[in-house]
């Protein structure tokens, strides 16, 4: 247990800190590490408002509703107790880039690009015959099977839903929920771990 809380932690803390010293997540931050703390607290109830990536007013009543449950001070901050609460709680672990394995069968650096439902060209479903929505990625088959669980480093838990006749090999397209999103995210290498 303890090795699987140093895991998130390390995980999570390293991409806004680059170190373990300012291990908080709090108001007015954003970024992938808010996103998967919303994540794990829309896993166990508190908040319901999806996972935008932007600590705000929500966010801060559900960590303090979490805290306040769970027998935390309840200041709205995460810090390494709410932390791994909330960790325990939704039963999400985040695979560190140390090399321990933190409940990931593969490594992978891929090429990401993303995209949207409204994209010129786009029926707005997936491979699958989903409506696509956050979460969802596009892949290439043969280097990650359709219905793959993965985590994948700034963007959070995701699912192979996808292919793109542009996808293949080591690439990834991430759904996001609006065209400025997709824009700003752009053309990047990203970590990607098959669960």
């Amino acid at each position: 247990m303890r090795n699987r809380i140093l895991i998130l932690l390390a995980a999570l803390f390293v991409c806004a800190c680059s170190s373990l010293v300012c291990a908080k997540v709090e108001m007015g931050m954003s970024g992938s590490v808010v996103q998967s703390v919303q994540y794990m607290l829309e896993d166990t109830g508190y908040l319901s408002d999806g996972a935008d990536g932007v600590f705000g007013d929500g966010t801060a009543t559900a960590v303090k509703r979490f805290q306040a449950d769970h027998g935390l001070d309840a200041d709205g901050v995460v810090g390494s107790q709410t932390m791994a609460a909330l960790s325990e709680a939704s039963g999400r672990e985040i695979p560190d880039e140390s090399g321990n394995n933190g409940g990931y069968q593969q490594r992978i650096v891929m090429e990401a690009t993303a995209y949207t439902a409204d994209d010129p060209g786009s029926s707005g479903y997936t491979a699958s015959g989903h409506r696509l929505e956050r979460g969802m990625v596009s892949v290439d088959p043969d280097v990650i099977p359709l219905g793959t669980k993965l985590y994948v480093e700034g963007y959070g838990y995701a699912v192979a839903e996808d292919t793109g006749g542009a996808i293949v090999g080591n690439r990834i397209d991430l759904a996001m929920d609006s065209t400025s999103e997709a824009l700003d995210f752009g053309r990047r290498d990203v970590v990607v771990y098959v669960l």
